[in-house]
């Protein structure tokens, strides 16, 4: 199957300016008018008589000719002289002027788009009933059957035709404002802990088990059943062939689909479990998923999502095409990551710092928390990050806290449990000590509160009580995994997957069985997803 994917992707040149025109930049020719035309059969050429010269003009005349024969040789030559240079004045005057030959060339001036002038670049939505030259479907029986070791180099993945586009031949829109943070030191950041001998390190040190592990790669071979053809995913399982709606809350039922989040989200969990399109045993999902992503952020010049999605979608797929690039270094993905990381640069609200639904509206936590983890996730994959935007973050958030930076509301100061956590995380990664009081007043508070069924908080509490450690993190840890780990389904068709009894937080209705899946296998990769802040000297860089 074509994978739709253009084969030689080109970054569109600026659009002229308003008013401007693309005519040619030789130089006008002047218009001359024709001479206007003449029979000479018929003109005549009048003949002036000849007429006797008045007697005063005779008397005139010859007073003159009598002056000059008295005057001085030297006089009557010096007056020839003069009238010989008075006329050769007169004549170079008269000379008619060439006209200098001029090349002008001009371009129109580069335009800076308006966010508010952008129109919703429509994707195409794949309808499996219309795809013609459908592809090798991935299904149970594809995966079921694989061994999961640490390497899987030599095990073959159920195929896609889809292909990840090289798009290394072009290159990223430089720009004054985009200078970058700094070099980061480590393996990739804070990614080295997701493969090999430093995972199983990380997992035993940070309270991981076989438990967990066998759910975490459970729940990637339902993420594998449900891929579509186009190397996508959806949030509707309805448009999945190989599921058809057999796995019930799949989130937004015949509305628009929002593609990006839902790929985004499921592109994730594979990456924090080390599996990209270069190692492990679904190098070819990944692949196919990844250039998904890559393809729409070329078509978009940066704009990832679609249809149904927003800024949220758009950070998810920052993340995702960054972390990719970070782990695999391969060129082909330096492009679209870099013009997505653009593109939520020139989002951010220009006044409160933050960013929401849209671009360059008034900010909310929520949006801003998937904004900031891309932005970091670019920087750890040494891609373009402005000090600026970052700056104006922190202005943001600290328009947002409450109790000095313990608490954090949605967009206005407040102490959501929710919008807490993520403004503790962001605040970690911009910078904040393990012994900030602010921190740990706002640690203490999540971790009285517990685990709970609200896998968004959960997601970013997890994350911020892993990097603090010590027995918070333990007694949290055990509460946290031990009900993921009873609460994914086992049966049949939805094996592998979380919707019931961990449905009730923000964005589970809407957004169904595969974001609530995406969340819980993050979650139960947070011993080796992330390297611990505190301790690692790459992350202190990230900061305004």
């Amino acid at each position: 199957m074509a994978s739709g994917i253009d084969p030689d992707p080109k970054i569109a040149p600026p659009k002229p300016a308003v008013g401007s025109t693309a005519k040619s930049t030789a130089a006008p020719k002047a218009a001359v008018p024709p001479a206007p035309k003449t029979d000479a059969k018929n003109t005549a050429v009048p003949v002036a008589k000849e007429q006797n010269a008045h007697p005063q003009q005779q008397r005139e005349g010859s007073g003159f000719l009598t002056v000059l024969s008295a005057a001085p040789a030297w006089a009557v030559s010096m007056l020839v002289h003069i009238v010989i240079l008075l006329s050769l004045s007169l004549m170079s005057n008269d000379l008619p002027k060439t006209e200098e030959k001029r090349v002008i060339t001009s371009s129109a001036p580069e335009v800076q788009e308006e966010f508010e002038e952008f129109e919703e670049i429509e994707q195409d939505q794949p309808e499996v009933g219309e795809i013609t030259d459908a592809v090798v479907v991935p299904d149970a029986s594809m995966v079921e059957d694989v061994q999961i070791v640490s390497t899987a180099d030599d095990l073959d993945a159920a195929a896609l035709s889809v292909e990840l586009t090289d798009f290394s031949t072009e290159s990223a829109p430089s720009s004054d404002l985009l200078s970058t943070v700094g070099a980061i030191g480590g393996q990739a950041g804070g990614l080295g802990g997701r493969t090999g001998a430093q995972r199983s390190k990380l997992l035993q040190a940070g309270g991981g088990n076989a438990q967990s592990e066998a759910a975490v790669e459970a729940a990637l071979k339902w993420f594998i059943n449900h891929q579509l053809p186009d190397g996508g995913w959806s949030f509707d399982m309805n448009q999945c062939p190989s599921c058809k709606g057999a796995c019930t809350h799949s989130g937004n039922p015949g509305t628009s689909l929002d593609r990006c989040g839902a790929t985004s989200l499921a592109l994730l969990p594979f990456l924090g479990r080390g599996y990209t399109h270069k190692e492990g045993p679904y190098k070819k999902q990944v692949e196919a998923g990844i250039g998904f992503l890559a393809a729409m952020s070329m078509q978009g010049q940066g704009k990832v999502y679609g249809p149904g999605g927003n800024m949220y979608s758009q950070g998810l797929a920052g993340i995702a095409l960054s972390e990719s690039y970070a782990m695999t270094k391969d060129k082909r993905l330096q492009v679209p990551a870099q013009l997505a990381l653009n593109f939520i640069v020139n989002a951010q609200d220009p006044i409160g710092g933050g960013w929401r639904y849209n671009p360059r509206q008034a900010g909310d936590t929520s949006a801003v928390g998937w904004q900031l983890m891309a932005l970091k996730s670019g920087h750890m994959a040494y891609l373009q990050v402005p000090p600026i935007t970052v700056k104006k973050a922190v202005e943001f958030l600290n328009s947002m806290q409450a109790d000095d930076g313990a608490a954090y509301g949605y967009d206005n100061p407040g102490n959501a449990p929710g919008t807490t956590a993520v403004g503790l995380l962001c605040r970690m990664y911009l910078g904040w000590k393990k012994d900030h009081p602010a921190l740990q007043r706002g640690v203490d508070r999540l971790a009285k509160s517990g685990p709970s069924k609200d896998l968004y908080t959960s997601y970013y509490s997890t994350q911020i009580l892993h990097h603090v450690e010590g027995d918070r993190w333990v007694s949290w840890n055990t509460k946290m995994r031990d009900m993921l780990v009873t609460t994914q389904s086992k049966a049949a068709h939805e094996a592998g997957s979380w919707y019931d009894g961990v449905e009730t937080g923000h964005g589970a209705h809407v957004a169904g069985r595969l974001y609530c899946t995406s969340l819980a296998t993050m979650i139960l990769e947070v011993y080796y997803r992330h390297l611990p802040i505190y301790g690692a000297s790459s992350i202190d860089d990230f900061k305004e």
